[in-house]
C-alpha cells in the first residue's frame, strides 16, 4: 500500500473527520461564547464594577504608572496583567457550562430513544439448538 493511500484510508476514517468536524464547529462555538462573554456579560459585570472589565487589570513591577495596559506592554515594562487571565477563566467556565448543557441534553434525547425503542425479539433458536433442545428432553426421561 503507498504512502498516499494510507493516508487517504487514514484521513476518510470516520473518527478524524468527525474530529475534524468537532474541532471546526468547537473554533466557531468558542467566537460566540467569546462574543457573548465580551458583547453581554462583560457590560453587566462593568457596571457592578464601574469599568469595562478585567481585561485592563494590570499591576506594574516598578514605580511607573501607565494608564493602560497596551501602554505598558509599549514601554517594555515587566507587567503583570492578571485582568486578561481572569477574562479568560470567565470565557472558559461559561464554555464548559454550555457545553455541558448541550451534552446533558444529547444525553436525555439519547435515554428517551432508547427507553422508545422497542427491545429486540429473541432471535429464533437454530437448528442446532432446537436438536440440542430435543437430546436434553430425551435425556430428562
Amino acid at each position: 500500500m503507498s504512502f498516499i493511500s494510507e493516508f487517504k484510508a487514514f484521513a476518510m476514517r470516520g473518527n478524524v473527520v468527525d474530529l475534524a468536524v468537532g474541532v471546526i464547529v468547537g473554533a466557531a462555538f468558542s467566537k460566540i461564547v467569546s462574543s457573548m462573554v465580551d458583547d453581554l456579560i462583560m457590560p453587566i459585570v462593568s457596571i457592578f464594577m464601574g469599568d469595562k472589565g478585567f481585561k485592563d487589570k494590570f499591576f506594574v513591577f516598578g514605580d511607573q504608572a501607565f494608564a493602560s495596559l497596551a501602554k505598558a506592554k509599549e514601554a517594555g515594562v515587566p507587567v503583570f496583567a492578571y485582568g486578561n487571565f481572569i477574562q479568560t477563566i470567565i470565557d472558559f467556565t461559561i464554555l464548559a457550562f454550555v457545553i455541558f448543557l448541550m451534552v446533558k441534553g444529547m444525553n436525555n434525547l439519547k435515554r428517551k430513544e432508547e427507553a422508545a425503542a422497542p427491545a429486540p425479539e429473541p432471535a429464533a433458536p437454530t437448528k442446532e439448538e432446537l436438536l440440542l433442545t430435543e437430546i436434553r428432553d430425551l435425556l430428562k426421561k
